[in-house]
């Protein structure tokens, strides 16, 4: 990355611009979105281990379109086995559904819908043998306590899941390439769209051999085709969890390994402590044969520190999180673009990698935060107010639909952390937060779950890349030439909703 002139301050994302450059790039698809540091993700995105945003909903469905989540380090570890092996259970292209019985209520129906995106139930026997589909139209004006037998609809489309089971195993057993294997895959995919258009639907269910195997959105089937899954090398779906640097960190660590986590977080606020460098020794003494992220940090001595110790990645940003509130409470932190630019920089020349955590608002400011040298940009608050979050579903009085997020610092988080402390120490670490306890996040009736951001996020990205005459992330970095703006630069190049 080239700044246009050397910046006297410190800067965050809204203070950059880009500059656009000649470019052979002939189509925004063209580009690969691989970050390249080594978790085998195929988009840039990490979703941040915050409790309420990162749960197994989330986590299967950022990895089928091929980031990464990380669960919190306050989930009892019986809850994080179970997740992992929910997540690794998934399929690659079809969605998981929620699934009822016939004789479930409608009121139990309309308590789970809001869990999909697509506002569906399928109803099965208890063999899995699939009986119907129910909508929540067909919830309205019915007794809410009649069953579901009652209301659903029997006689629907649906799809067979084995022309798509027999692309995967020829492709498990080496008889088609990777290209062949995708090519193969978006036919059946464009057949499926097919099949939508004739049904007038916008939701097939997926059967094997009578029994549900998923279902498949016109929007899921479609980015299908767009995005690669991140996939172990069993072909199952990436997860990576979060170990704090207290108690038995290696002992922890082991644990989540033998559960099945692709990655490690070794993770506290302030990464650049002797705390923290003893846990990285511990988990570095397991060799754990995954990639290990350590943070969070915002200077080149922190990476050098934290590398040193054993990091393969590091977690970059002090207060720049919607929820933290450390710089307010503290003046500790620093603006998250110059910071992301130094910290990769010294991770460069130790052959690691930065994730850019926090801060991020707008498509932008992830494209600025590759642009600095991150391989990855970490999100939360963003992704709290979305479907797959794991929070209730909630309503204001105007209608809107919302779900509470709060800081992995603040009080609520500490209460959460600590509840196997005795109630003195509870109440004493109570007394210090750096985090908001509640927040209203609310869904954007546009893009209501977590994939119409990723579409967002990377649609935006593709053409700075684009713009930039970059076909990978790595080029991006090399290539793209970044400049200094005021507040008015900033406002200038934000739409205007409405006539002035």
């Amino acid at each position: 990355m080239r700044l246009i002139s050397t910046p006297t301050t410190d800067l965050t994302y809204s203070d950059v611009f880009l500059l656009p450059a000649a470019s052979a790039i002939r189509s925004r698809m063209d580009v690969d979105l691989a970050g390249g540091d080594g978790t085998g993700t195929t988009i840039p995105v990490v979703v941040a281990n915050m409790t309420a945003v990162s749960g197994k909903r989330m986590a299967e469905t950022v990895a089928r379109r091929g980031g990464l989540a990380v669960l919190p380090q306050d989930i009892p570890l019986p809850v994080v086995r179970d997740a992992m092996a929910w997540v690794k259970a998934r399929d690659l292209v079809f969605e998981t559904p929620v699934v009822l019985s016939p004789t479930d209520t409608v009121v139990h129906a309309i308590h789970l819908m809001p869990k999909r995106a697509h506002g569906a139930v399928l109803v099965a026997g208890a063999d899995g043998t699939f009986l119907g589909l129910v909508r929540a139209s067909d919830c309205e004006g019915v007794d809410r306590f009649a069953s579901l037998a009652s209301v659903l609809h029997a006689t629907v489309p649906t799809l067979d899941a084995a022309p798509f089971d027999a692309i995967r195993a020829d492709a498990d057993a080496g008889t088609s390439t990777p290209r062949e294997a995708k090519e193969t895959l978006d036919g059946a995919l464009r057949a499926a769209f097919a099949t939508l258009e004739a049904a007038g639907t916008d939701l097939l269910p997926v059967l094997r051999g009578g029994a549900v195997a998923g279902v498949l959105t016109r929007r899921g089937l479609l980015r299908s085709t767009m995005y690669a899954p991140a996939a172990d090398a069993g072909g199952r779906l990436r997860i990576a969890a979060a170990v704090g640097i207290n108690g038995d960190v290696g002992a922890k660590a082991a644990a989540l390994l033998d559960a099945g986590a692709d990655a490690l977080v070794v993770d506290t606020a302030h990464g650049h402590q002797d705390s923290m460098l003893a846990a990285l020794r511990a988990v570095r003494a397991l060799a754990p044969g995954v990639p290990v992220v350590a943070g969070n940090v915002v200077s080149a001595d922190g990476v050098r520190d934290l590398v040193a110790a054993g990091a393969d990645i590091v977690k970059v940003g002090v207060g720049p999180g919607a929820m933290c509130t450390t710089r307010m409470m503290t003046a500790v932190g620093r603006p998250q673009f110059s910071a992301v630019l130094e910290c990769a920089a010294a991770a460069d020349e130790l052959g690691a990698s930065v994730w850019a955590d926090g801060g991020v608002r707008y498509p932008r400011d992830v494209a600025l935060a590759l642009a600095a040298g991150a391989r990855s940009v970490m999100i939360g608050s963003w992704f709290a107010g979305t479907y797959e979050s794991p929070g209730d579903l909630l309503v204001d009085s105007a209608g809107r639909r919302y779900k509470e997020s709060y800081g992995m610092a603040s009080a609520r988080a500490v209460q959460n952390r600590t509840r196997g402390e005795d109630a003195f120490d509870r109440e004493r670490k109570g007394l210090f937060e750096e985090g908001i306890s509640s927040s209203v996040m609310y869904l954007d009736p546009a893009r209501p779950g977590v994939e119409d951001l990723l579409d967002m996020i990377t649609a935006g990205l593709r053409s700075s890349m684009a713009y930039a005459g970059a076909s990978t992330l790595a080029e991006f970095r090399e290539r793209a030439v970044v400049g200094v703006q005021s507040a008015a630069g900033y406002e200038e190049g934000r739409p205007v909703p409405q006539s002035w």
